[in-house]
């Protein structure tokens, strides 16, 4: 699922985005969940992951620039694009690594236009983003999401933090590929993310949550130095 977020504080502004939002992502048959704000203040309250933002620069109070400052100083990863009446503001965007910017009013080609490109960065970006696709529908899953992958018959099911599993068809080799280097295969039935491995012993991985994962004997030795390898990365 894609966590989108719209701050503005012209309530008819921020609608309109999010029906256009919801108008794209429907078309393009992704799931997305889509959050509103009225000022930068009631933004940097939200704790929940927000994969887009669209951030309006001229805001009473805190203004969008000093609203994105200090939601990158807090390691906030997510895709910027600003809305703005001035397109000289737009300047100063490259320096909180803002991916677009809209100018008000807000025309539909233009938003279409950036969504499409924004989006493929996003699929394309396999570092930190999973791209599934089951049937006509496709969805963007953040490496961020998962704490485990588990493979029956031919099926991958993806558990995820929210305890939601998605489930799609795909080869265990396969999708080992598409991910990188926080998830080990310690099971021919199982992936595991490092980052929520939470103990291993007799065998078994304990993982965040409560779920105990089996370590085959023929990985159990590699997994122990994969383990400490990670360690010193993290």
């Amino acid at each position: 699922m894609i966590r989108i977020a719209v701050c503005d504080d012209e309530p008819q502004i921020s609608d309109h985005i999010k029906g256009m939002a919801a108008d794209f992502f429907r078309r393009k048959h992704m799931e997305i969940y889509i959050v509103q704000f009225s000022s930068g203040e009631e933004l940097l309250k939200y704790d929940k992951r927000i994969d887009i933002l669209f951030l309006d620069i001229q805001m009473q109070g805190m203004d969008g620039m000093v609203t994105a400052r200090k939601l990158r100083a807090h390691q906030f990863k997510g895709f910027l694009i600003f809305i703005t009446v001035l397109k000289e503001m737009v300047f100063q965007s490259f320096e909180v690594q803002a991916y677009d910017y809209l100018i008000k009013p807000i025309e539909k080609k233009r938003f279409d236009k950036t969504m499409e490109r924004l989006t493929d960065s996003m699929a394309g970006s396999g570092e930190a983003n999973l791209l599934v696709r089951k049937g006509y529908e496709s969805s963007i899953i953040s490496f961020e999401e998962i704490v485990f992958c588990e493979i029956i018959n031919r099926k991958v099911y993806l558990h995820l933090v929210s305890s939601e599993v998605i489930d799609f068809y795909d080869r265990i080799e396969k999708l080992e590929t598409r991910l990188d280097q926080r998830f080990f295969r310690c099971h021919r039935s199982y992936l595991i993310n490092l980052q929520y491995l939470r103990s291993y012993k007799h065998g078994m991985a304990y993982m965040e949550g409560g779920r105990e994962i089996p370590v085959s004997r023929l990985r159990s030795r590699e997994f122990s130095g994969v383990i400490l390898q990670y360690m010193k990365h993290i």
